[in-house]
C-alpha cells in the first residue's frame, strides 16, 4: 500500500546570471584577501510592536513578511546581488563546481517496484534535472519510459512527487509541484495508450493517492485568495473521492471537519482496495485512524484511535486484520493486528513487539512474510518475520548505513531494498523471499574512491549528561590537530531521524581533507518517542545544548577547532544552526542555516506552521512564550561578532516562509559587530527543497562549499 502522510519536520523576482570567474589559480598560488560587502539598505519600522503577557516585542522587519510587495521584492533582488557578486569572487568556486559534476554524474537507480505484473523503477542518467520513471515486462527486458519530469517545464523546477497506480496497473495518477511549492496539481496518465487524460485536479495539498475502483481518493484545501497562495494558514483540509472521466467540480466530499480547521486528513486504501483509510492529525506527530470496509454498504467510518497522542500508520490488511505500525503503549514501535470486525483498543493484539533498544521504522508485507526495518544506534538494520510475528532472519547490511526503501508484494517471492552509507551512494539489493538470501542487484558506479575514507561512531556527554552519539565520515590517515575544516550537521526534531547517507558534496569535502559530522541529537526519532520528546517544547534547550556538546567533542578531541567549524542544518534544522548561532558566536567559524524556522513568536501564522506546535509551543501560551523568546533566533540577536553566515532560502518555499530568513538577515547584517560575511542566499523558483532540480543543487552545492573553504582559508586540492 502505498500512503503519504506529512512529516515535517518543506514569484520569479529576477533571474540573476550564474556566478562565474576565471580558472581556479593553484592552491600554492592562492591569496584569500578579504572581499569587500556593503549591505543593502533595509529599513525598519520600529512601531511595529506585540505585547505577549506584558511583554512588548519589536517586529522591525515585519515588512518583510510580505514577499507579493514591491519593496520586498527589491530587497530580495539588491540582497542577491550583493550574495551572487560575493560568491562569483571566490577564486576556486568554479573548480568546485566541476568536481561535483564529476563526482554527482553517475547512474542513479531508485529500488524497484511491482504493479499488476509490470516493473517499474526511478533513473537518473547523471546530472538530469528530474528522475524519470521507467517501466519493464520483465527485469531482464529492455526498460521503457513511462513519465519524464523533465518535460514538465524547460527548467526541471516542475517535479514529480505523489503518484500511484490504479489495481489493473493501466492508469498512473501523479502529482506535479511547481517551483517547489507543496501545491500539487494531479493528472492521470492512461499507460496502455501512452495518452494524457483530461483529468485534472488542482489545490491539493500534504496529500496522497489512493485508488478504488474507477478513482481515487486525493487531499485538497480551498482555493487560497490572491496573493495569499505561499504564505496564507492553509486550514479546512478535505478529502474527495475523484472519478475518472469526471470535472473535479463534482467529485465526491468523503470526509470534512469545519469545527476544526486547522486539523489536517489523508486517505488511503489496502492493496486490495477493500478498506479506505482515514487518517487525521492536528500537528506532524500523533494521529487518529478510522476504516470504511467498501465491499459492505457502510454510511460512516469505524473509529480505531481517536485521540493524538500516538501515531498510528497502516501497512496493509491480512484478511480482516489491519496490520498497523504504532508507538502506542510502546515509544520505539510494535506492529499490531486491528480486527476490522472488533477494532476496539482491548481486542488490538501484537504481532512483533516493540524492541527495547531498536526503533522500529517500517514494515512491508513481502511474498508470506514481514520485512521490518530497524534503527540501532541510528544506522539501519533489517529483519524478517513470519505473519504470526516469529523472528526468522536479521539480514546482514554491508556497513553502518541506512536502508532506505524496501519494495514488495503479498505473494511474490521476490522483494528490493536499498541502502546506503555516508561512503557509498544506494545500491539495491534483491530479497528471495523464500531462502531470504540477498543480493546486489544495481551498485552505481562513480569518481569518486571510499576506501580512503572511514566512518566511526563516537558517542559525547551533553550538558545534562546525557549520552549522545554522532557519526564522523573522514580520511583514515587524518592528522588530529585542530586544522581539518569540518562541517557538523543536525535536525534535532519531529520524530525525525537523520541516518548515514551519500551525498556528493560531503564527498568533495572529504577529498579536500574535510570531516563530515552528524550529531543524532535529542529531538529526532533515533532513539523512539522518548527521545523525540526530550527535545520538544520547553525542552527545546536540550536540542542545541547536544549540538554546542558536540561541537566541544570535536574541537576538545583536536579534529578541528572553532575557525575551521562550520554547522548546517535546514529546516527545523535551520532553526537548529539560528539557535547555536546566537548562543555560541564565538564557537563556529561558518553557519549555514537553511530554509530555517527563525521567529519562534509567528511561525505559526503561516501555511501549515500551526502544525508544528507539538513540537515547539506557541507564544499565545504563556509558559511556552517564555520557553521560545529565551532561544527564538531572531529574537537574540544583539552587537556582537558572529560568524561567516550563508543563510538559504527560496521564494517558492510554501513549508518555511522565506520571511523567517529574510527577518534574520535583515537584523544580523545589522548587528554584526565582526568583519565576518553575513549573505543571503535566495533561490527563484525553488521550494522548501524536494523536487529541486539537479542544476539548483549544484550551484547551491558549490556556493556552500566554496564560501565555507574561503571563510577557513583553506586551499580546495582541485
Amino acid at each position: 500500500m502505498r500512503t503519504y502522510f506529512l512529516k515535517n519536520c518543506w514569484y520569479a523576482f529576477l533571474l540573476l546570471p550564474a556566478a562565474c570567474s576565471g580558472p581556479a589559480p593553484k592552491p600554492s598560488s592562492l591569496e584569500f584577501k578579504k572581499i569587500p560587502v556593503t549591505y543593502p539598505y533595509t529599513r525598519k519600522d520600529t512601531s511595529v510592536s506585540d505585547a505577549y503577557f506584558g511583554t512588548p516585542i519589536k517586529d522591525p522587519y515585519r515588512w518583510l513578511e510580505d514577499d507579493q510587495s514591491a519593496e520586498t521584492k527589491d530587497w530580495v533582488q539588491k540582497e542577491n546581488l550583493v550574495t551572487f557578486g560575493y560568491l562569483s569572487q571566490i577564486p576556486f568556486r568554479d573548480s568546485i563546481k566541476k568536481r561535483l559534476e564529476q563526482i554527482w554524474n553517475f547512474e542513479k537507480y531508485g529500488t524497484p517496484f511491482k504493479k499488476a505484473g509490470k516493473y517499474y523503477f526511478f533513473k537518473n542518467d547523471g546530472l538530469q534535472n528530474q528522475s524519470v520513471l521507467y517501466g519493464q515486462d520483465q527485469l531482464e527486458a529492455a526498460p521503457k519510459v513511462v513519465l519524464d519530469p523533465n518535460t514538465f517545464s524547460a527548467d526541471g523546477t516542475s517535479s514529480l512527487q505523489e503518484y500511484a497506480f490504479s489495481a489493473d496497473g493501466r492508469y498512473l495518477a501523479y502529482g506535479i509541484s511547481k517551483g517547489g511549492s507543496d501545491w500539487r496539481t494531479i493528472q492521470v496518465k492512461d499507460l496502455q495508450s501512452g495518452q494524457m487524460l483530461e483529468d485534472r485536479i488542482e489545490w491539493a495539498k500534504f496529500s496522497g493517492i489512493a485508488w478504488a475502483g474507477n478513482g481515487f481518493y486525493y487531499t485538497r484545501y480551498p482555493e487560497p485568495k490572491a496573493g495569499g497562495k505561499l504564505t496564507a494558514a492553509n486550514q479546512n483540509s478535505a478529502i474527495y473521492y475523484h472519478q475518472l472521466g469526471m470535472l473535479q467540480g463534482s467529485d465526491q466530499l468523503v470526509f470534512s471537519d469545519k469545527k476544526h480547521p486547522d486539523h489536517y486528513f489523508n486517505a488511503g486504501t489496502t492493496d486490495d482496495e477493500r478498506f479506505l483509510l482515514l487518517v487525521s492529525s492536528e500537528s506532524t506527530s500523533g494521529n487518529t485512524l478510522a476504516f470504511k470496509d467498501l465491499s459492505k454498504k457502510q454510511d460512516g467510518f469505524t473509529p480505531v484511535y481517536t485521540r493524538f497522542d500516538h501515531d498510528f500508520s497502516v501497512v496493509d490488511n491480512l484478511g480482516d486484520d489491519l496490520l498497523v505500525l504504532t508507538n502506542h503503549q510502546a515509544p520505539n514501535q510494535r506492529l499490531i493486528l486491528v480486527n476490522t470486525t472488533e477494532p476496539a483498543e482491548a481486542n488490538w493484539k501484537t504481532l512483533v513487539p516493540e524492541d527495547s533498544s531498536d526503533v522500529l521504522q517500517a514494515a512491508v508485507l513481502c511474498g508470506d512474510k514481514i520485512v521490518c526495518s530497524y534503527l540501532h544506534n541510528a544506522a539501519g538494520a533489517l529483519r524478517v518475520f513470519d505473519v504470526q510475528g516469529n523472528l526468522l532472519k536479521d539480514i546482514a547490511l554491508p556497513e553502518i548505513g541506512t536502508v532506505t526503501a524496501v519494495e514488495g508484494e503479498k505473494g511474490d517471492p521476490q522483494a528490493f531494498y536499498s541502502f546506503q552509507s555516508f561512503l557509498r551512494p544506494s545500491t539495491t539489493y534483491t530479497l528471495d523471499m523464500n531462502t531470504l538470501e540477498s543480493k546486489v542487484f544495481k551498485a552505481p558506479k562513480l569518481d569518486f574512491n571510499p576506501e580512503a575514507f572511514t566512518t566511526e561512531q563516537v558517542w559525547y556527554t551533553s550538558k545534562d549528561g546525557t549520552r549522545v552519539p554522532m557519526f564522523i565520515t573522514r580520511k583514515k590517515n587524518i592528522t588530529y590537530d585542530g586544522q581539518n575544516p569540518t562541517l557538523l550537521y543536525g535536525y534535532g526534531g519531529f520524530n525525525v531521524s537523520v541516518t548515514p547517507g551519500f551525498s556528493a558534496t560531503r564527498a568533495a569535502l572529504l577529498e579536500n581533507n574535510g570531516i563530515y559530522v552528524v550529531a543524532n541529537i535529542r529531538g529526532g526519532g533515533e532513539f523512539g518517542e522518548k527521545w523525540h520528546k526530550a527535545g520538544t517544547k520547553c525542552q527545546k534547550q536540550n536540542v542545541f545544548d547536544d549540538f554546542i556538546g558536540a561541537a566541544e567533542y570535536l574541537i576538545d578531541k583536536k579534529y578541528t577547532s572553532p575557525a575551521r567549524l562550520a554547522i548546517e542544518g535546514g529546516s527545523n534544522g535551520g532553526l537548529l544552526v539560528g539557535a547555536c548561532m546566537t548562543q555560541r558566536p564565538e564557537l563556529f567559524g561558518v553557519c549555514f542555516p537553511r530554509v530555517g524556522v527563525l521567529d519562534m513568536l509567528r511561525y505559526h501564522r503561516f501555511t501549515i506552521g500551526y502544525a508544528w506546535a507539538v513540537d515547539y509551543g506557541r507564544s499565545d501560551n504563556k509558559e511556552e512564550f517564555e520557553c521560545l523568546i529565551r532561544y527564538s533566533p531572531l529574537h537574540r540577536i544583539q552587537d556582537t561578532a558572529y560568524p561567516a553566515t550563508l543563510i538559504t532560502t527560496a521564494d517558492h518555499d510554501d513549508r518555511v516562509v522565506p520571511a523567517h530568513s529574510f527577518k534574520f538577515a535583515a537584523a544580523l547584517q545589522e548587528h554584526q559587530k565582526g568583519e565576518s560575511p553575513v549573505l543571503i542566499r535566495i533561490e527563484t523558483s525553488a521550494g522548501h527543497g524536494a523536487g529541486k532540480p539537479t542544476s539548483k543543487l549544484l550551484e547551491e552545492a558549490a556556493d556552500m562549499l566554496s564560501f565555507m573553504l574561503y571563510q577557513m582559508k583553506v586551499a580546495p586540492v582541485y
